[in-house]
């Protein structure tokens, strides 16, 4: 497929697991209904609390990973299941942060684990040490499906312009970044993080972002979607839950690529990304 509709869910996901489940169930069908291929959900759709771990689940098999598969074969639709705290059988304190994807007839395509957990200390004495309760995954994923190669981010990853290039290098066409953007970061660095990302890998960029007030902070929304030259095709506000919408053509892919050739022209005599 080279054309398709796909949407991106803004929710304000809260400590409530089945009332969660249930509010992306009737966003999942609202968006297939209007024609969407592929469903984005955000960052920690299923959970937003502080029991971590004891809500931790198989990924796939677990309780949220199987209800979405269900969706996905119901409707028929490729969904990316935003990200859940994925069972860590090494360390049970601490699980993964995981996002996956799922295909239109339910099974079980890839899953991606966040690799940079959001560790920061400021002068002001705010401190987030995310890595004391989640888990850093392992490797860079890709998958390539139905002829469309996607690659898989989330939230504070978005920092981080070399693991989104590693991605467009290995076939990525659309970058899916489920995330719970803080109001305060966001209003910085939000869409400009995003747009870039688009705009030096020559990608669709597809970001569903949580809202609201969460335990510590008040989340950004205006999910993104965004084209290979960083135009912004659909933007969420940032009080409300909802689903965006917005047309993805493979070829603008192609096009854009032999307009600017960003990838081609590296210089991989000077420099060069190499994996671990």
């Amino acid at each position: 497929m080279t054309t398709f509709l796909v949407a991106a869910i803004q929710m304000d996901t809260t400590s409530n697991q089945d009332q969660n489940l249930s509010v992306a169930a009737d966003f999942i069908g609202e968006a297939a209904k209007k024609g969407a291929k592929l469903i984005a959900l955000p960052e920690t759709m299923a959970y937003l609390g502080r029991d971590y771990a004891a809500l931790s689940e198989a990924v796939p098999g677990g309780k949220t990973a199987t209800y979405l598969s269900a969706l996905a074969r119901k409707y028929g639709v490729y969904i990316e299941g935003g990200s859940l705290y994925e069972r860590n059988e090494n360390d049970p304190v601490r699980p993964y942060n995981t996002t996956f994807l799922l295909g239109p007839d339910g099974a079980f395509l890839g899953k991606y684990s966040k690799l940079h957990p959001f560790d920061v200390v400021l002068d002001s004495g705010v401190t987030s040490r995310e890595s004391s309760h989640v888990a850093p995954g392992h490797e860079i994923v890709t998958v390539k499906t139905a002829g469309v190669g996607l690659g898989f981010g989330i939230c504070y990853d978005l920092r981080f312009g070399e693991l989104f290039r590693l991605m467009a290098l290995r076939g990525a066409q659309i970058l899916v970044l489920p995330a719970n953007f803080t109001e305060a970061t966001g209003r910085a660095h939000w869409e400009v993080l995003v747009r870039a990302r688009a705009i030096e890998n020559e990608c669709y960029v597809i970001a569903p972002n949580q809202v609201g007030k969460k335990p510590r902070f008040t989340a950004y929304g205006h999910s993104l979607i965004v084209d290979p030259r960083g135009k912004v095709l659909a933007e969420a506000d940032g009080t409300e839950t909802g689903v965006i919408y917005a047309p993805i053509d493979l070829d603008l892919v192609s096009k854009v690529r032999k307009e600017t050739f960003t990838l081609q022209n590296r210089r991989e005599d000077i420099y060069s990304l190499c994996l671990k």
